[in-house]
């Protein structure tokens, strides 16, 4: 029986970006969209604002997550707004998703 030997080496998160790419490119994206979002929120009323998180962000698309169904619909409506904003600071997203999170997430 073999037995794998487990490193008791703690990394930071840093580090553990550094020693893997694909953590590091995810970690640029959730920075990139954190940063459109705060560039962006002058576009949204203070109220919605609070209701809104950066989520996802792929080649194209860009996701918003809520807390209700009617932020969604808000935002939704300020979606064409957004986008061509948007275009100025990251002219490969063509599109945004808005998305309800789910209660205790």
């Amino acid at each position: 029986m073999s037995s794998v030997r487990q490193s008791s080496r703690i990394y930071s998160l840093e580090q553990a970006v550094d020693e893997a790419p694909a953590l590091a490119t995810l970690m640029n994206r959730a920075r990139q969209s954190k940063t459109m979002l705060e560039q962006l929120g002058h576009r949204i009323p203070p109220g919605l604002r609070t209701q809104i998180q950066p989520g996802p962000l792929d080649d194209s698309q860009w996701c918003l997550l809520v807390t209700s169904t009617a932020a969604a619909t808000k935002l939704r409506h300020l979606t064409p707004l957004l986008l061509q904003d948007l275009n100025q600071l990251a002219p490969e997203i063509t599109s945004i998703r808005v998305k309800v999170q789910a209660r205790g997430r």
